[in-house]
């Protein structure tokens, strides 16, 4: 029965409160997922185990932003060793792959990387990931942990709002688009009713259900050294991929140290390249040098935004590969070199970077648990589905991060066989005085940095509760050098910001804004969570 309501109308401003909890917290994008961390939890799992049994199941049940194909990251705070780990599992190109051999298979599109097709499939990371934070952390098995993602693809889930905006949004797209052989397996895969979903109907995934079982059954070795890879080698063979067994079997997760900056008195941590969680660091990096405490919020936000542009000019020079890397990150987070950045602001706005970012579907989890575990774990397909390649009878979505290689050799970002792209994807937490403060992160290829920078500014400057720093109207630097604002956004800081040389627009495209969660650990332990309210997040909690 149609009942005739809109899920996603907004007649009236909503409000939400931050969640208070003492046992355990998971947030995502995706209540399944929220409630599959919470069932983790449950089962006696810690906010390790949380943090992939939700990974796992939001490849099923967000699969228009990742899959068994992404790469993830994340950043774990143990309590019982009192230290703070970063885990890069981000995939290398394949070691067939290179300038050379795109230009000569008449890959190249106007000079750049194709976005669909296996041309831009690197070595997905995200099996990989769980499988090094369950062996090094977990108390469940990775078979436990992935039950109740095997559960909700075997048996399906009704799909949600944005969920089904984002499938439909797809479909069209990828219907007049993708019409090769290869994509085939896609729309047997995800559009077996020749058309998205829409909100309420129930979605099955059996293939990815089997695939999820043998991953969690075998500990991920099928993923990457056995039946499961021969496949993928297969269809990359049949398809004139670059992928093959052996590239899947090189593939390992790295244990990083964080890195971090000071910023008023807390210290914001990410993980070091060949992420771009270093643009928020170094934009907060600049940001210290100016009192927002004493100047108007229209000047705040004018040098908030200049210095997001000048990290980015910066991170779009250096940042690559940390192999094939020629600047120390570290030369980049001095507290000088961010007071010479400050020096150079002025007080108009000014092009520093001329860098074309794209746009992408990921999604960020954090977890919490009674104990003091704490985890920021962000995966992604980096372009919605990702490649549009789906693995035939895997369910397997495979990522096209390799579109954002350069091919342009000169470029530190170009493309070379065995080689990391920059990575968009960035888990971030907060500390202060040496204790762990919590996970925070804000979903959306370019946007994540600008949305991390926004949070933490909100939280620490304004004193924002974990909701209201992820509720307040945000700002996005944009490819053509605009700058768009959610509608909502102050009307006197846009004028003030228009009048220093600011190319505003407002947008209601409110997802491209990005997508955050949030957790805080108080002093007597109690934990304070914010969801996103710009998609179907939820907190599953106890």
């Amino acid at each position: 029965m149609d009942y005739g309501f809109d899920p996603l109308m907004h007649e009236y401003p909503s409000r939400r409160y931050p969640v208070y909890a003492g046992g355990g917290m998971v947030n995502c994008s995706s209540p399944q997922a929220a409630a599959a961390g919470l069932e983790a939890l449950r089962m006696g799992g810690n906010a390790m185990d949380a943090a992939v049994a939700a990974a796992a199941a939001l490849t099923v049940t967000e699969p228009t932003a990742n899959g068994l194909g992404s790469d993830a990251f994340a950043i774990i705070w143990s309590q019982s060793d009192k230290k703070l780990y970063g885990l890069n599992s981000s995939g290398r190109a394949p070691r067939l792959a290179s300038i050379e051999r795109v230009e000569r298979d008449g890959l190249m599109r106007d000079g750049v990387m194709p976005k669909h097709g296996w041309a831009p499939v690197t070595v997905p990371g995200a099996v990989g990931a769980w499988v090094k934070v369950s062996e090094r952390f977990g108390r469940l098995t990775l078979s436990q942990a992935l039950s109740p993602a095997v559960r909700y693809a075997a048996e399906g889930y009704p799909c949600s709002p944005n969920l089904a905006a984002s499938w439909k949004r797809a479909y069209e797209v990828y219907k007049n688009s993708l019409t090769a052989p290869c994509f085939k397996a896609w729309f047997d895969t995800f559009a077996p009713l020749d058309r998205g979903y829409e909100a309420g109907e129930t979605v099955r995934l059996p293939d990815h259900a089997a695939t999820l079982d043998e991953i969690g059954r075998t500990n991920g070795e099928s993923f990457y050294k056995g039946e499961i890879a021969r496949r993928i080698d297969e269809e990359s063979r049949r398809f004139g991929g670059y992928l093959r067994y052996e590239d899947l079997a090189s593939h390992e997760a790295l244990w990083v140290e964080p890195i971090s900056v000071d910023y008023r008195g807390w210290q914001v941590f990410e993980l070091p390249p060949n992420g771009q969680g270093i643009a928020a660091l170094m934009a907060l990096n600049i940001m210290k040098e100016f009192d927002f405490a004493s100047m108007p919020a229209n000047e705040a936000c004018h040098r908030s935004i200049e210095a997001m542009k000048m990290a980015f000019a910066d991170a779009f020079r250096t940042v690559t590969d940390p192999d094939h890397m020629t600047v120390d990150p570290k030369e980049l987070l001095l507290p000088e070199y961010g007071a010479a950045r400050a020096r150079q602001m002025g007080d108009r706005a000014r092009v520093w970077t001329d860098r074309t970012p794209h746009r992408s579907g990921t999604v960020y989890l954090c977890c919490a648990d009674g104990e003091g575990n704490m985890v920021s774990f962000i995966q992604s397909n980096y372009m919605g589905f990702g490649s549009g390649v789906v693995v035939g009878g895997t369910g397997i979505a495979l990522q096209n991060r390799g579109a954002d290689f350069s091919l342009d050799p000169n470029d530190i970002n170009c493309l070379m066989p065995g080689k990391r792209s920059y990575h968009t994807i960035i888990p971030g937490f907060l500390m202060k005085d040496g204790l762990p403060v919590g996970p925070f992160g804000v979903m959306g290829a370019y946007m994540q940095p600008q949305g991390h920078v926004q949070v933490v500014s909100n939280f620490v400057d304004r004193r924002m509760n974990p909701q209201q720093a992820l509720d307040a109207p945000r700002w996005q630097w944009m490819r053509d050098g605009r700058v768009t604002v959610e509608q909502g956004f102050d009307k006197d800081i846009l004028a003030a910001l228009i009048s220093r040389g600011h190319d505003i627009a407002v947008s209601a495209n409110t997802p491209s804004f990005g997508r955050g969660q949030m957790i805080v650990r108080l002093g007597n332990g109690t934990l304070v969570g914010g969801t996103e309210s710009r998609t179907d997040s939820s907190i599953a909690c106890f």
